[in-house]
């Protein structure tokens, strides 16, 4: 199997969560032991300068915990509001089925530590707007986006470049 191969795996899920959302699903990938390293070690490849990782919930975790781990980095998970037990600060968010907010520990960063962050698929750019956000709020530096997919036609990676020109935003995927 080749990286190709791999991504071909996930399989789309028509009108999920709701009516008119094309749903991409990625446990095949994620149960082919084979594909899932494939993946990750493309990923791997665009860590770039990062010192630690941060994951948004809940499939950012599972690609970053596993490339933290892979890659001797930290991860540091940002996650939907009220499942953290210290202080937090958050941020709210859109997306394209409706809104949410997201929020980290106030202390998970070290003070200027560059920082990549990891999420499933790019949409419309809401969620990852706002671990940018969180990110910088906690007094770290983004060293990059790095995703599995990314959904063109929902216009995410232009709303993320409007605000940060310089921020490199990766995916495996454009769909």
């Amino acid at each position: 199997m080749n990286l190709q191969g791999a991504l071909s795996l996930i399989r789309e899920i028509p009108d999920y969560p709701k009516p008119g959302i094309l749903f991409r699903d990625i446990t095949p990938m994620l149960g082919n032991a084979q594909a899932f390293n494939l993946v990750l070690a493309e990923m791997s490849q665009h860590i770039g300068p990062s010192e630690v990782i941060a994951g948004i919930e809940a499939r950012g975790f599972i690609f970053g915990s596993a490339l933290a781990a892979r890659t001797e980095l930290s991860f540091v998970p940002i996650r939907k509001s009220g499942k953290l037990p210290y202080k937090t600060i958050s941020a709210k968010y859109g997306l394209e089925y409706g809104s949410d907010e997201i929020e980290i520990h106030v202390d998970a960063f070290l003070p200027q530590q560059k920082v990549l962050i990891i999420d499933d698929v790019l949409a419309t750019g809401g969620t990852l707007l706002a671990a940018i956000e969180l990110t910088r709020r906690c007094g770290a530096e983004v060293a990059g986006i790095l995703v599995l997919m990314e959904l063109d036609f929902l216009e995410g990676r232009k709303r993320i470049e409007d605000q940060y020109p310089d921020l490199k935003v990766t995916s495996l995927v454009r769909v």
